[in-house]
């Protein structure tokens, strides 16, 4: 093995010299940035104001000018925005209704419930149902349990109603986004000439700040629930669209041709045979669809969604922290149980089963829950909605957590967060913000070309000056700057880790449980308890960023390491390898490829979490999205998120492409 390793080397020399010497001169021009900002032109360092092309005055002006004053044919833009707007809030009214608001009548303070919405009872008995439906015998009496002590949370601290008012949103934007995403991703398998645009569209559109969506649609439709709707839908649309071209484009050929053999119809052959086959990987995205849609819960409520995430954004506002945890645990709660109920039925559409009844059918147990519960619900008023004299809370306990905290330990927290700031991110900070912007753009190029050759080199390149010509090149540098540190401590804590964890099948398994616990919850649920403890800055959005980035770095790293090939790890063992000398030459190379990948997805979420942390006044792109959106600039959201976008877009590309390389020369699959 060791002469094998040898000769491959030793034939590979000529081949990895040049690389090798781009690297160490893109170190040494990186080494000598503060000798080389003295020596080039003013210009060359700081890119021109007088350069700044003024596309996101154009496309603000464009867009105000569009919802203003175009009009298409008697009818203006605006006026048809409205009554897309009028449209969609019906069927939301109408499961407002349902679940939260009951028939009233009425004006002022007159107003009367004629008929109540769905009380807690029914609602957790035919959830309860629902979770026995979908998981079977096995995972169905653990799932009931999880949902219905999760609901009696939700119940008991007084969060019903709103947990209704975020199931609406959550329901009506998930089916939309599913129906669309499944159209676009169908159109695109069968046309192929669009195929690589939208999926290229699809792409940018993940990278995008989730505050980007927030300033169209505020300008085109308005403050209300369907503004937060249709930018729901917008963000929550790419994992399905992505999730039906790989479904689709799954399907295997000699299953078709047999359709078309049986003489088929395109449409039956679309519905009966394309659809079922690739309805497994559709329930993956039809999960996904759905969390998306709950994390956009508290950034909708910002334009009028309502729910759950304006009690978060309420509290947070008046600085009550115990509040605002109460409030996202709440959110935390919903988004595990829909998570759990989605991924039951994705396995259940992958078994190929049907859903069995056990005696008595669905449709009547539901029906007699519902009327069995209605029943309890006008005899006895606290089976409808529970009293508010006997709602429990825990704010109080958070809130003197918070003040305890800052009494006997501000101390030694406020040296570990000065020290932190004061020699580790300001100093690198000011570094990045001093590299002349042509030699950041010259070493993007040279590591697009290191990865994937002169194509992949020049399209970074023109990415990454995009960001310098539309004058966010400061912001952007200091969005870099938050997540390579967060990037950097993720992998530092979550690598060795999740080594560790992959000697053991057991180990992984309880991991795996945990991680997946982790990805269901919201974004603004992990700047909470960084804001309790350090309150604003940059420090509490570090904190944010390594807490929710972090899981992907365990989870790849568990992955990879267990996943090396057996028979490589006995032929280490065979010709007396150490330990380390295993780890070194045999555990890396073969899982390096799979650490890529999660590398790749560790800066995707930090990279997610960062716009989240605007909320805490960091200086970088998503503040500058998050300011326009508070000062009703669209250009300005727009083309700074586009910029977010760019910098996602170069670390995705360049490090998929380094992966595909890293695996072929190993012999594994990336």
């Amino acid at each position: 093995m060791a002469l094998a390793e040898t000769g491959r080397m030793g034939g590979m020399g000529w081949r990895v010299a040049p690389t090798q010497m781009a690297l160490m001169a893109a170190v040494l021009a990186l080494a000598a940035s503060p000798v080389l900002a003295g020596m080039l032109p003013a210009a060359l360092v700081d890119y021109p104001k007088q350069a700044v092309i003024g596309l996101a005055a154009f496309t603000g002006s464009w867009l105000t000018w569009l919802a203003r004053e175009a009009a298409i044919g008697p009818l203006r833009i605006a006026e048809i925005t409205r009554g897309l707007a009028n449209v969609v809030e019906a069927p939301i009214a109408l499961l407002n209704t349902l679940f939260a608001e009951g028939i009233q009548a009425g004006r002022g303070d007159q107003v009367r419930t004629v008929v109540p919405p769905l009380s807690w009872l029914a609602g957790i008995g035919l959830a309860a149902l629902l979770a026995h439906m979908v998981g079977g015998r096995q995972a169905g009496p653990k799932l009931v349990a999880l949902i219905v002590v999760g609901l009696l949370y939700i119940v008991l601290f007084g969060f019903w109603t709103d947990a209704m008012f975020t199931l609406t949103n959550v329901i009506i934007s998930a089916v939309a986004a599913i129906a669309l995403g499944i159209w676009i991703g169908t159109k695109a398998v069968t046309h192929p000439r669009i195929a690589a645009p939208v999926e290229g569209l699809m792409n940018v559109m993940q990278t995008v700040p989730v505050f980007s969506y927030l300033v169209p649609t505020l300008l085109f439709l308005g403050y209300g629930p369907s503004a937060a709707l249709v930018a729901t839908v917008i963000y929550a649309l790419p994992p399905m669209v992505h999730a039906t071209m790989l479904g689709l484009r799954g399907v295997p050929p000699e299953v078709v041709e047999f359709g078309r053999m049986a003489g088929a119809s395109p449409r039956a052959l679309f519905w009966k045979i394309r659809l079922p086959v690739a309805l497994p990987q559709l329930a993956i995205g039809i999960n996904q669809t759905i969390m998306a849609c709950l994390n956009m819960v508290v950034i909708a409520s910002m334009i009028g969604a309502g729910g759950l995430g304006f009690l978060v954004l309420t509290a947070l506002r008046k600085l009550d922290i115990g509040g605002a945890l109460q409030a996202g645990i709440a959110i935390v709660v919903l988004a595990v149980i829909l998570d759990r109920l989605s991924l039951a039925a994705a396995r259940l559409a992958a078994s190929g089963t049907r859903i069995r009844s056990t005696g008595i059918p669905h449709g009547r147990l539901a029906l007699g829950w519902f009327a069995l519960a209605s029943i309890a619900a006008l005899l006895l008023p606290a089976f409808q909605s529970w009293p508010k004299e006997l709602t429990l809370t825990t704010a109080p306990f958070w809130n003197g957590l918070v003040s305890w905290i800052n009494i006997h330990w501000f101390e030694p927290l406020d040296a570990f967060r000065s020290f932190t700031l004061i020699h580790i991110m300001n100093p690198v900070k000011a570094y990045l913000l001093d590299l002349p912007w042509t030699l950041v753009i010259a070493l993007v190029m040279l590591g697009g070309w290191m990865a994937g050759g002169a194509r992949l080199g020049l399209t970074v390149g023109a990415m990454a000056l995009f960001i310098a010509a539309t004058g966010f090149w400061d912001p952007a540098v200091t969005s870099v700057y938050l997540v390579g540190l967060g990037t950097l401590l993720s992998l530092i804590i979550g690598l060795p880790f999740g080594y560790v964890v992959s000697r053991r099948q057991s180990w992984r398994d309880a991991a795996s449980l945990v991680l997946d616990t982790l990805q269901t919850l919201p974004t603004l649920v992990y700047l909470l308890p960084a804001v309790m403890v350090f309150r604003n800055g940059d420090f509490s959005a570090l904190v944010a960023i390594v807490s929710y980035a972090i899981a992907p770095a365990v989870r790849y790293s568990m992955h990879a390491f267990a996943g090396v090939p057996a028979e490589r790890l006995e032929l280490a063992a065979m010709v007396g390898a150490s330990r380390w000398q295993t780890f070194k030459w045999v555990r890396l190379p073969a899982a390096f490829p799979t650490l890529l990948l999660g590398l790749n997805q560790t800066i995707m979420l930090a990279i997610a979490m960062l716009v989240i942390t605007a909320l805490v006044g960091t200086r970088d792109l998503g503040q500058q999205v998050f300011i326009a959106l508070s000062r009703a600039k669209p250009g300005d959201g727009i083309i700074a998120g586009l910029c977010v976008a760019a910098i996602a877009l170069i670390a995705d590309m360049c490090l998929k492409a380094w992966a595909r390389r890293a695996a072929a020369r190993n012999g594994v699959e990336a």
